[in-house]
């Protein structure tokens, strides 16, 4: 039953994905789609894959040093998860993120995927901090060059509270990390009590929390903190600029504000977990940040299908060349992704 309600909730998936491509390209000349993606420069366009290829290797070092305080892992290893991890998002969505784990574990045995698994737990966290103040900030002094329907006011407004959030969470995970054995136990007792509240549930959200409790702990070292935060820095600002190169290539006048507050707009549709690294989300929310910067929506939409194919299209390649090289074996991939495999409340 399992099984069939996951390939039920990736048909639905599939499904939406479909749908959010043909809201995308429902009302497109794709004549001049086409002649956009033509017109771009290719020497720009190859030096933001090249950019784009940097970032993997970026993310594998930060890895590494999140990894250090529960166990040793090496670089070439952690590369390699790291890209078979994205091209099985790509193909999957977000529960591509399963992969990245157990590849780790298949490459070196030393490395459980529930020491790894609390690791990309918390680099979520850095990634969702780190972008939405990179949006938030830079919508204090963006000035969009054309206002949709929707009021630039909104759109600011939700910066602002986007914001707030991560401020408010950055407060409620420090001081989670200090007395996380007291809310757990709390938790518990009150569980014990609510007896109407199914056990599987509780169990469930008890582990939740002692992997968030896990997972933080990592951040106690000031210095491991501060690399970590050094390698997300630099992280987004590689992701920035191969942004930044995509949309030159595609002869916008562009600079740092504007290619950040379009990268906002992309991530958010990124954040659609359909199959294909979100396709349909990804295009149109792309799309519609470029529409703010008064780009026309065929431009708008051949800008969004490169961009996605340069984020996205890397990591798949280097699946494909771990495939054939033979150091990646599905049949054991898919043994061993299993919920048995992963932190669970004991």
């Amino acid at each position: 039953m399992s099984s069939a309600r996951k390939y039920i909730e990736f048909g639905v998936l599939c499904l939406l994905a479909a749908l959010l491509l043909w809201w995308f390209g429902r009302n497109l000349d794709w004549a001049q789609v086409r002649l956009a993606v033509s017109n771009a420069d290719p020497y720009l366009l190859v030096a933001a894959v090249v950019v784009v290829c940097t970032v993997y290797l970026t993310r594998s070092l930060r890895w590494k040093a999140l990894l250090r305080p529960l166990t040793a892992a090496r670089l070439a290893d952690l590369f390699a998860a790291t890209t078979i991890g994205f091209s099985g998002i790509f193909l999957a969505g977000r529960a591509g993120e399963f992969v990245r784990p157990v590849v780790l574990s298949m490459r070196d045995p030393r490395v459980r995927p529930s020491a790894s698994l609390v690791t990309i737990l918390v680099e979520r966290i850095y990634d969702m901090t780190a972008v939405a103040l990179m949006f938030a900030v830079n919508l204090l002094w963006f000035r969009p060059q054309f206002v949709l329907e929707v009021s630039f006011d909104r759109v600011r407004l939700a910066g602002v509270i986007m914001l707030s959030i991560v401020i408010l969470g950055i407060v409620f995970l420090t001081w989670f990390r200090k007395r996380s054995s007291l809310v757990i136990d709390f938790c518990e007792r009150l569980f014990a009590r609510w007896r109407f509240i199914p056990h599987k549930i509780s169990q469930f959200i008890l582990g939740i929390l002692e992997q968030l409790a896990q997972a933080l702990r990592v951040l106690v070292d000031f210095r491991e903190l501060a690399e970590t935060i050094g390698w997300t820095a630099l992280i987004w600002l590689s992701i920035a600029s191969a942004n930044f190169l995509v949309m030159r290539a595609f002869h916008l006048q562009v600079g740092p504000t504007e290619t950040i507050f379009v990268l906002g707009w992309s991530l958010v549709g990124s954040l659609v977990p359909t199959p294909g690294g979100a396709a349909g989300a990804f295009h149109a929310a792309t799309a519609v940040g470029l529409l703010f910067l008064g780009v026309k929506k065929e431009m708008a939409a051949a800008l969004s299908i490169v961009l996605h194919l340069v984020d996205f299209g890397p990591a798949l390649l280097f699946g494909i060349f771990y495939l054939i090289r033979g150091d990646l074996s599905v049949a054991k991939l898919r043994a061993m992704i299993s919920p048995n495999e992963f932190p669970e409340r004991v």
